[in-house]
């Protein structure tokens, strides 16, 4: 039986690069997919606009375009889509930014050979043998890759990424909730891979290609730094902290509708 899979776009700000993402919904990686989610995170450009006039003209192509009920955050996002996955109960759900910096078709063949069927978490890594860079910093590289080891120590697997921006997760794993009280800033995808290690989920890394150009990054990378280390350095003390709620902002319920 074909796998329900699920493609959440998150999407901030990002009216330039929206429709290039969306374009990248061709044949080929329709084939795998069942739907199409793209979750604005109330921007205040024309995000919402491009996309609903994508939707418009594109109804042989399944894309629906939620609305988040305040800015949650991307990892606000994460929640709402992972809910919207496990209610309309998706097999998998894939991640794919929408400030088109990596690209959809690099996880195709992980899909064609099934590999996602043997893990929890297939992520994408951008600083391992085979991924390709493009207008990214090296002392942005050199930092990740350090931050990478530090995380390898303490989850006692090799990781190879923090956070990209196409990654896959199994629905059956999401089903508990483990991370309603996760960041809902960019540190969401930090607390997942020490969730990983915690819960005991399975994670498979894959190389990918990523580009910098058009795209407006909101990172503070010093601020964020530190805060990492902080979690990292807690988590390594006491595994069990994942448990903590990390947010600054207490939401009862992760919510969007419906737009178009």
């Amino acid at each position: 039986m074909k796998d329900k899979i699920l493609l959440f776009i998150p999407a901030y700000n990002c009216q330039k690069q929206i429709i290039r993402v969306l374009g990248q919904l061709d044949q080929e990686a329709m084939a795998y997919l069942s739907q199409v989610i793209v979750v604005n995170n109330r921007s205040t450009d024309e995000t919402e606009t491009m996309v609903s006039n994508f939707v418009v003209n594109h109804k042989d192509i399944p894309v629906t375009l939620l609305r988040n009920n305040d800015n949650y955050g991307l990892g606000g996002s994460h929640k709402v889509a992972f809910a919207y996955a496990i209610e309309h109960q998706f097999d998998y759900v894939i991640v794919l930014h929408g400030d088109d910096q990596g690209t959809l078709s690099d996880l195709l063949p992980v899909l064609k050979k099934g590999i996602h069927k043997k893990y929890d978490c297939v992520l994408g890594a951008r600083f391992m043998v085979g991924s390709r860079l493009t207008g990214y910093s090296k002392f942005r590289t050199f930092g990740n890759v350090i931050y990478d080891f530090l995380f390898s120590a303490v989850v006692r697997n090799r990781i190879f990424d923090l956070g990209s921006g196409l990654n896959l997760y199994r629905t059956d794993m999401l089903k508990d909730g483990f991370y309603q009280k996760f960041p809902d800033n960019l540190m969401f995808n930090y607390c997942m891979i020490l969730a990983s290690r915690f819960y005991h989920h399975k994670l498979r890394f894959y190389p990918i290609s990523w580009r910098e150009d058009d795209q407006v990054s909101n990172v503070k990378m010093l601020n964020q730094a530190i805060t990492v280390l902080k979690m990292l350095a807690q988590f390594a003390i006491n595994p069990a902290s994942i448990k903590q709620d990390y947010r600054t902002k207490k939401i009862e319920k992760y919510e969007a509708e419906v737009i178009a």
